[in-house]
C-alpha cells in the first residue's frame, strides 16, 4: 500500500479526532501556549489550553447557528457573501460533489472555481486529445521505454509501479524527468533533472530531433492530426542547443532521449501534474500530449500517455449536483471565486464582501499559496467560518463552528478514478465514530434548516448512486450499483460502443471483448472539434497563447523578467502526507522528517551554509525558517521544501508564506513551482 494511506487506521481511530460539533469561546488564531509535541521532537498538533479554545455544542444548535447566520447574511450582504469551499479531501462521487453544490446553489452563495490541483494539465490535454483518457496501467508491462514525467511513481502511484517493473525485467528502459531526485529518480534507468518550468521547452525540442530526422509516424500524422506543419515550423525554433540552456540538460542527452522515445517500442510516457504547478504548465502538457500523437504510440499496446484517466468514466453529474437549482435570493447567475485566490478574495473582494465562508474537504489555511494574505482573511472578526473537518487543523484554528466529519471507513461512496479504469463503490465498513456525519449528511440537513423542500435534498445515498450510474456514457452500460456490490470493482465497459481497438495480448492470443487493452486513439477518434488530435488550435488563439505551442520562461524563475530573487523553489508535496492529510498522525509524522529545506552543495558553500544549520529563506511575500539539508536531491539554483501544517512548521508556518496567487497560463491553477527565493544562514529559528 502507498505510504499515504498505509497508517489509515491510526488516522480513523487518533485520539485527536474531532467527535463533536464545537463552537468557538477563544480569539481566532493559534498562539505559543496551544502547543503539543509529536514524536522525535516534532511540533505537534494544537491542543486546547488551561483557557479553553472550543465548547461542545448539540448538532442542532450548530446547524440552527449556521442557518441563522446564512439567514442574516444574505438579507444584509445578498446571499453571493457565502463562499463554499472544498477540494480533494474525498474524491467520492457523492461526498466530493454532490449535495453539497445542491445546497449552494440553493442558497444562491458565490460559487468555487475549483482549480488549485490539476485544471492547467487538465486543459492542456484537453486542448490536444479533447478528453481526459490515457493508457491503462496493466499495459505499461508490454512497454519498452517508459518516461515517468514529473511523475515519482514509486511514492506517489503504487499501483502503476509492479508493471514497470515486470517491463523492466523483460528489458524495458526507465526514463524519470523531474527537477527532483525522487524515489523512482533513484531507481531509474536515466534520470535527467530539469530546470523547474521548462518541460513545454523539452517537449518541443524533442519533436524538433523527431520531426526533424524523419522519426515520426507520417501515416498517423497525416490521417489522424490537425495542424503538424505548423508544427514542423514551430519546433525549428527549438533545437537541443537552445533549449539545453533553459532545461539544463545537455543539447546531445535532449537528442538522444527524443530518438530513444521514438524508435524503442512500444513508448510510453506517464506524465504527472508536477508539471502544471508552473506558470505555462497548461502549454507544457499541451506539448507533451503531442509527443505520442507524433510518433503514433497511440497505435501500440503499451504504448500513449496517461495523465488522467477521468474522462472515461462519464458519471451522471448533472443528476449528483443539480445545476438546475435556483435560488430565491439571486436575480443573476452567482459569482465565481478562484479557490486559488482565497487570500484576496477574503481581504478585497466587495459588493459584496464574503462574510461567510463554509470549509469542508479541504484545509485552506495549509495549502493555499500566499499563506499570510488567507490567514489575515481567516482572522477577520467579521468572517463567519464553518469547518467540517476530522481534526482541528490549521484551518480550525480560525473557525466559529467546527463540524466532525467522517472518514471513507465511515459512509458509503461510488468511487472513480484518474489513474486506472475500474469503478468501485466504497461501503461503510464502521459506524461513525462519536457524532461525526458525511458530507452528504450535513449538507442534507443544513437544507432542511434553510427550509430547502427540493425532493433532491430528501435522496438517499443509494438513490444518488443509482442516479449517477444512470449515465449516457456507454461504457457505464450493464454497471449498476447492485453489481458493483456484488463484484466490489467493475472495469469500465469499452467493449459496448466499439472503443475497444483490436489488439492481440502478449502472448499473441487475441484476447476477450471484455479484458482486451483500450486502445482510445489507435484509430483516431479524438474528441476535439475536429476529430483529431490538434496540434493547431484556434482555442489557444482566443487565449492569447501560441495556438501551436510555445515556451516562455516563467516570469518568476531565473531565466524570467521577474528575477530579483536567484534561488527557484519546488515547493513540493511531502513523501508520506497526502497534501495536507496525514501529516498530523504521529506514525505517519515518524516516516517523514519535516521543516528542511534541501540544497546543492555549490548554492550552500556561496552562502556559507552547512548541513543541519539554519536557514531563513525567504520573498518579498514571507519567509520560513527551515534546517538545511545539503545533498543530492535538487540541481544547482534550486532549492526544495515540502508541505506541512503551518501549525506544525517554525512561527506556525509552512512552505506557503512564500507562493504566489499567480494564475497559470490555461485553466487557472495555481503556480505553486514559479516561485524565486533566497536563502541565508542564521543562528537558530526564532
Amino acid at each position: 500500500m502507498c505510504a499515504k494511506v498505509a497508517k489509515y487506521l491510526d488516522r480513523v481511530y487518533s485520539p485527536d479526532r474531532v467527535l463533536y460539533p464545537m463552537r468557538r469561546v477563544a480569539a481566532k488564531g493559534i498562539s505559543a501556549g496551544q502547543r503539543s509535541f509529536a514524536p522525535h521532537g516534532q511540533p505537534g498538533a494544537a491542543v486546547p489550553t488551561q483557557a479553553p479554545t472550543w465548547r461542545r455544542i448539540s448538532w442542532d444548535e450548530a446547524l440552527d447557528e449556521i442557518a441563522q447566520r446564512f439567514r442574516n447574511i444574505t438579507a444584509e450582504f445578498g446571499s453571493e457573501a457565502i463562499l463554499p469551499y472544498s477540494y480533494g479531501g474525498t474524491l467520492g462521487a457523492l461526498n466530493g460533489a454532490s449535495m453539497d453544490r445542491r445546497f449552494f446553489s440553493r442558497l444562491g452563495a458565490s460559487q468555487l472555481e475549483r482549480t488549485i490541483c490539476s485544471a492547467a494539465g487538465e486543459a492542456g490535454l484537453l486542448s490536444v486529445l479533447g478528453v481526459k483518457l490515457g493508457t491503462e496501467p496493466e499495459q505499461f508491462v508490454h512497454s519498452r521505454y517508459i518516461i515517468a514525467w514529473a511523475s515519482n511513481i514509486h511514492g506517489n502511484n503504487v499501483h502503476l509501479w509492479p508493471f514497470i517493473e515486470e517491463a523492466r525485467r523483460k528489458g524495458a528502459k526507465l526514463v524519470v524527468i523531474d527537477p527532483y531526485r525522487t524515489r523512482t529518480a533513484a531507481c531509474a534507468d536515466w534520470y535527467l533533472p530539469i530546470n523547474p518550468g521548462t518541460d513545454g521547452a523539452l517537449a518541443l525540442a524533442m519533436m524538433h530531433v523527431i520531426i526533424g530526422e524523419g522519426l515520426h509516424d507520417a501515416d498517423y500524422v497525416e490521417k489522424h492530426t490537425l495542424g503538424f506543419s505548423e508544427l514542423r515550423e514551430k519546433v525549428k525554433a527549438y533545437p537541443p542547443e537552445r533549449v539545453a540552456q533553459w532545461t539544463g540538460i545537455a543539447a546531445e542527452d535532449i537528442r538522444k532521449l527524443a530518438q530513444e522515445y521514438a524508435t524503442v517500442r512500444p513508448s510510453v510516457i506517464r506524465l504527472n501534474y508536477g508539471v502544471q504547478r508552473s506558470e505555462g504548465g497548461g502549454m507544457a502538457t499541451r506539448a507533451i500530449a503531442m509527443l505520442p500523437c507524433v510518433t503514433g504510440s497511440w497505435k501500440e499496446v503499451g504504448g500513449g500517455l496517461q495523465m488522467s484517466t477521468s474522462g472515461a468514466f462519464g458519471l451522471n453529474k448533472d443528476a449528483l449536483t443539480r445545476p438546475d437549482l435556483k435560488s430565491e435570493a439571486l436575480s443573476h447567475p452567482p459569482r465565481s471565486v478562484n479557490m486559488v485566490e482565497l487570500g484576496k478574495a477574503l481581504n478585497t473582494l466587495t459588493d459584496p464582501p464574503v462574510k461567510a465562508l463554509f470549509v469542508y474537504s479541504s484545509n485552506p489555511a495549509a495549502v493555499c499559496p500566499n499563506h499570510n494574505e488567507v490567514v489575515r482573511g481567516l482572522k477577520r472578526p467579521d468572517l463567519f467560518t464553518v469547518v467540517h473537518e476530522q481534526f482541528f487543523t490549521d484551518t480550525t484554528d480560525y473557525a466559529d463552528i467546527v463540524l466532525p466529519a467522517t472518514t471513507f471507513f465511515e459512509h458509503k461512496d461510488l468511487q472513480t478514478a484518474y489513474g486506472h479504469y475500474f469503478v468501485q463503490v466504497s461501503d461503510q465498513a464502521i459506524e461513525p465514530l462519536g457524532e461525526c456525519r458525511s458530507n452528504v449528511e450535513v449538507f442534507r440537513a443544513l437544507a432542511a434548516r434553510m427550509g430547502f423542500d427540493d425532493a433532491c435534498f430528501s435522496e438517499s445515498v443509494d438513490q444518488m448512486i443509482d442516479g449517477a450510474l444512470n449515465s449516457s456514457n456507454p461504457w457505464l452500460h450493464g454497471i449498476t450499483r447492485e453489481r458493483l456490490q456484488r463484484e466490489r470493482q467493475v472495469r469500465l465497459n469499452f467493449a459496448a460502443s466499439g472503443a475497444r481497438q483490436p489488439a492481440s495480448a502478449a502472448n499473441g492470443e487475441q484476447a476477450d471483448a471484455a479484458s482486451a487493452p483500450f486502445l482510445p486513439f489507435a484509430s483516431g477518434n479524438f474528441r476535439t472539434p475536429s476529430g483529431k488530435a490538434e496540434l493547431y488550435s484556434d482555442a489557444m488563439i482566443a487565449l492569447g497563447l501560441d495556438p501551436v505551442a510555445a515556451f516562455t520562461p516563467p516570469q518568476e524563475s531565473r531565466h524570467g523578467a521577474r528575477s530579483n530573487f536567484p534561488l527557484e523553489l519546488l515547493a513540493r508535496k511531502a513523501d508520506n502526507f497526502l497534501n495536507s492529510s496525514f501529516a498530523n498522525v504521529p506514525s505517519v509524522q515518524a516516516m517523514e522528517e519535516t521543516n528542511l529545506l534541501e540544497m546543492h552543495g555549490s548554492d550552500a558553500r556561496a552562502r556559507g551554509i552547512t548541513d543541519g544549520e539554519t536557514v531563513k529563506v525567504y520573498n518579498d511575500r514571507g519567509e520560513i525558517f527551515l534546517k538545511a539539508r545539503v545533498d543530492g536531491a535538487v540541481q544547482p539554483g534550486v532549492v526544495s521544501a515540502r508541505l506541512n501544517w503551518a501549525k506544525l512548521g517554525p512561527g506556525f508556518q509552512n512552505i506557503n508564506v512564500l507562493t504566489s496567487e499567480k494564475l497559470s497560463d490555461l485553466g487557472n491553477s495555481a503556480t505553486f513551482y514559479s516561485v524565486l527565493v533566497e536563502v541565508e544562514s542564521v543562528q537558530s529559528i526564532p
